[in-house]
């Protein structure tokens, strides 16, 4: 079994929501993702995705991006950001064949715990708000419910899903960093950022015994990163 991180994927199939205020490289840019993941994924592999997967704004609307994800090869988790179309996770989860999501638990496949939280901006970054302090603290909570869990259940190779970096501009540490360490997680995957001054405010890299993997789909340039 391999296992494949992608995010960003911003699909908007039931609606027109063009990414190429990015770029014309975002063109059609969801044909490249598809093409690389046919040619590469194999039906018993793992394809995690970090978040910003669909522009819809109800479930009904995201059918059409989760029905084409679906179909994709492979079984695959999803941890996200812009969730209008969340519903309860009972719900989501008898929806699609092939994807799953996370919400304050984790997903176990072949031996591997996958959690995740969609995180948030941390403190004493350039945009942190007052009003952010209320999301952050949440997020942190919810990101230590699920890596509890895996770890209550006996759980030692444990990989960890955000959509935010789990640190400032600055790149220092926070509450997510210091709870990977505390916790012994050794792998963080993450997207959000886009554009390559964006690119550079992200962790990357081994960082107190954690390593960070940047996976937003213009950064791995709409293919997926293979972890293992």
């Amino acid at each position: 079994m391999s296992i494949f991180v992608i995010g960003d994927l911003h699909l908007s199939f039931s609606n027109d929501k063009p990414m190429d205020i990015f770029g014309d490289h975002w063109d059609e840019h969801y044909k490249r993702i598809k093409e690389d993941w046919e040619k590469r994924v194999k039906p018993d592999d793992l394809v995690l995705l970090t978040g910003d997967t669909s522009w819809a704004i109800s479930l009904e609307e995201a059918h059409e991006d989760f029905k084409w994800i679906d179909h994709l090869p492979g079984q695959k988790i999803i941890k996200g950001n812009h969730d209008y179309w969340w519903a309860t996770l009972k719900k989501m989860n008898s929806l699609y064949d092939s994807i799953r999501f996370i919400n304050n638990n984790y997903y176990e496949y072949k031996g591997t715990a996958i959690c995740g939280s969609r995180g948030w901006v941390c403190p004493r970054d350039a945009s942190f708000t007052e009003h952010d302090e209320k999301i952050y603290s949440r997020e942190y909570h919810r990101l230590k419910l699920s890596i509890d869990s895996a770890l209550k259940d006996g759980h030692k190779n444990i990989l960890v899903m955000m959509h935010y970096p789990p640190t400032n501009d600055q790149k220092e540490a926070s509450e997510f960093t210091q709870l990977f360490q505390e916790k012994g997680i050794k792998h963080v995957f993450y997207g959000h950022l886009h554009t390559e001054d964006s690119f550079d405010a992200g962790l990357k890299g081994e960082y107190n015994g954690v390593n960070y993997y940047l996976t937003s789909c213009d950064f791995l340039d709409f293919k997926l990163f293979k972890f293992r």
